[in-house]
């Protein structure tokens, strides 16, 4: 029934809302839902108006739960407890409703409180009471209880796809991807928002390879997907760097008619940039009908990481004549293209022109980008007169970037006073502490080495381990450093081997600066060979023939002796390999790379 008209009377005091409520006692329209929740809503956010509330309720001739249930959801949830309380003092007796409005905004003290009110009115075997409290417990990190109401006597009359599909996510959410799967292989029945739960668990942890299972084990029950679960495939493919993976998923979600917004299709413009085709998110960005600010920064974006500052600047400037205004992550974007390519004075005036024109203040990470942009050029000085004259303390990713720098041009004094700053101040970083170790080695410093080595020991820091990821024929195959496991093991250790004697014949020499090891030259050149990048484009070789790309991912900036390498690589086996490492993309191609050996 709607709400008899009556004019509206803006209510910001409970002066107000008394004259309000006077004037629908006189129509005698006090009583009529609609503008009883209004009064009731209003009453709510404060506790001083409790009073009010309860002689409201208490001469309303039928003060059903419909009338307050949707008031507790927009509570925050100290004040939807006193509500609540103020209801049961009546008497109001709750519906089967009432509480899971409450509970999953409640801390685990309230969660506990109504739980127990749930057993009192008998309301616990209830499917909506039963999945609220179970979300409610995974929400404050309460997996045993959760489990323990999950498998609990009497609740399997009330198991539904929603309670296991809760138990599902929030277990994921909470980082217990392994338990969550367990779960979810053991689920009577599925929906879209259970595989969804499942496929975007695994993203958000990282494990792309079993995010892609899952969604190829629900394509094969051929259900029908929907945006979400586009959006978390696209997204695994764009963690994985698996670029045909990432195409067969795109025509999938062309060929079943789900409807490509604006979030969809900007997931799927990244996908392509981060897998390495940045002409095809091109051609994906100019047939979007309509292009949001998150599009125009991920194209931009893509640009740069690719090393093509010219057109991601030119692309910023076609954003600028659509009347497209730029956000703090533009600015980050451009800074980023000129950084990759060395371009210090665009890098000046980009960021006085965007912040001064748009009014936008600059943030910790534009100033990293111009610390890096500094760092790269070898411009130390004004790199570190950037972190001196900040309005801000560094962070760690500011003082990084000009750590990394000072590893980059062997500043040693600047370099090792950042560094064990650095170190201070992210100690259970792998990456600081094996920078800070090589850039002593350089100066052959070995008992300083060892230092940094004792350290990592004593906090029980270990090296992150090298790993390459690379997809052939849509199979996603993972290499990683000192190690070859494979089915293929002999087969590519023998290609690696023809691979490093064919580029010497080339002139290629092995750069063993970044080997920390002190032992002899030999035995370093040796370690070079299982460098994950370099086993990866070996199985490559295996499976491509001249002419063909290969597409390598790695989770660690390329070494110089790699980068060395597969420029050699590419002009002896006639192969474009494309490299995506930590900061950018890297594309080999008749002994050339496509950042010109600036990075």
């Amino acid at each position: 029934m709607s709400a008899p008209s009556v004019t509206p009377i803006p209510i910001t005091t409970i002066s107000e809302l008394k004259q309000h409520h006077s004037q629908l006692v006189r129509l005698g329209l006090a009583s009529h839902p609609a503008h009883a929740r209004r009064l009731l809503a209003f009453l709510a956010r404060d506790p001083a108006g409790l009073p009010y509330a309860a002689r409201l309720l208490a001469h309303h001739p039928d003060p059903h739960p419909a009338l307050f249930n949707p008031l507790l959801a927009s509570l925050p949830p100290r004040h939807a407890a006193a509500f609540l309380s103020l209801m049961l003092s009546l008497p109001l007796h709750p519906d089967h409703f009432t509480l899971p409005r409450i509970l999953p905004a409640a801390p685990l003290p309230l969660a506990a409180q109504l739980h127990a009110l749930l057993l009192k009115l008998n309301f616990h075997s209830h499917a909506h009471s039963f999945n609220a409290l179970l979300a409610a417990y995974l929400a404050n990190a309460r997996a045993d209880l959760a489990f323990r109401l999950f498998g609990g006597g009497g609740s399997s009359a009330v198991l539904d796809v929603v309670s296991w599909t809760t138990m599902v996510g929030g277990l994921c959410r909470l980082g217990l991807v392994d338990d969550a799967r367990e779960l979810f292989d053991g689920m009577p029945e599925r929906n879209l928002i259970s595989w969804n739960a499942m496929i975007s668990g695994y993203v958000k942890a990282g494990r792309f390879l079993d995010a892609l299972e899952v969604f190829d084990q629900m394509r094969a029950t051929g259900l029908e997907g929907n945006g979400f679960v586009a959006a978390s495939a696209v997204v695994a493919c764009t963690g994985a760097g698996a670029l045909a993976r990432g195409r067969e998923v795109h025509r999938w979600v062309e060929q079943s008619g789900i409807q490509m917004d604006a979030k969809l299709a900007t997931a799927v413009v990244d996908m392509y940039c981060k897998c390495g085709s940045v002409e095809e998110a091109w051609r994906v960005f100019q047939r979007l009908p309509t292009k949001g600010l998150t599009s125009w920064n991920c194209m931009i974006g893509g640009l740069a990481v690719h090393g093509r500052c010219k057109d991601a600047i030119e692309l910023f400037h076609q954003m600028e004549r659509e009347d497209v205004a730029p956000d703090d992550v533009t600015l980050v974007n451009v800074l980023t293209a000129c950084a990759h390519t060395g371009n210090v004075s665009g890098g000046r005036h980009y960021f006085d022109y965007i912040v001064q024109r748009y009014g936008i203040e600059p943030k910790m990470e534009h100033y990293g980008c111009m610390v890096d942009l500094f760092g790269r050029a070898g411009l130390l000085d004004e790199a570190k007169k950037v972190i001196d004259d900040m309005p801000m303390e560094p962070d760690i990713g500011v003082l990084g970037a000009l750590f990394g720098a000072c590893k980059i041009h062997r500043d040693l004094d600047l370099g090792e006073a950042i560094g064990w700053r650095v170190i201070e101040l992210d100690p259970q970083n792998s990456g600081r502490y094996m920078l800070l170790a090589n850039l002593l080695a350089s100066a052959g410093r070995w008992g300083d080495v060892a230092r940094v080595r004792q350290l990592m020991d004593e906090r029980n820091v270990s090296k992150e381990a090298g790993r390459s990821v690379i997809e052939i024929d849509s199979e996603v195959c993972e290499f990683q450093c000192g190690t070859l496991r494979h089915p293929e093991e002999k087969e590519i250790f023998a290609m690696a081997k023809d691979m490093m004697r064919k580029i010497g014949l080339e002139g290629y020499a092995p750069d063993t600066s970044d080997v920390l090891h002190d032992v002899a030259e030999e035995a370093k050149e040796a370690s070079l060979l299982y460098h994950s990048e370099k086993l990866a484009i070996a199985f490559g070789l295996l499976r491509t023939r001249p002419g063909d790309t290969m597409r390598v991912t790695k989770n660690l900036r390329v070494c110089r002796d790699c980068h060395e390498a597969t420029k050699l690589i590419s002009r002896v086996f006639e192969r474009e390999i494309v490299v995506r490492d930590r900061n950018r993309f890297h594309h080999f191609r008749d002994g050339v790379c496509s950042c010109n050996d600036y990075w």
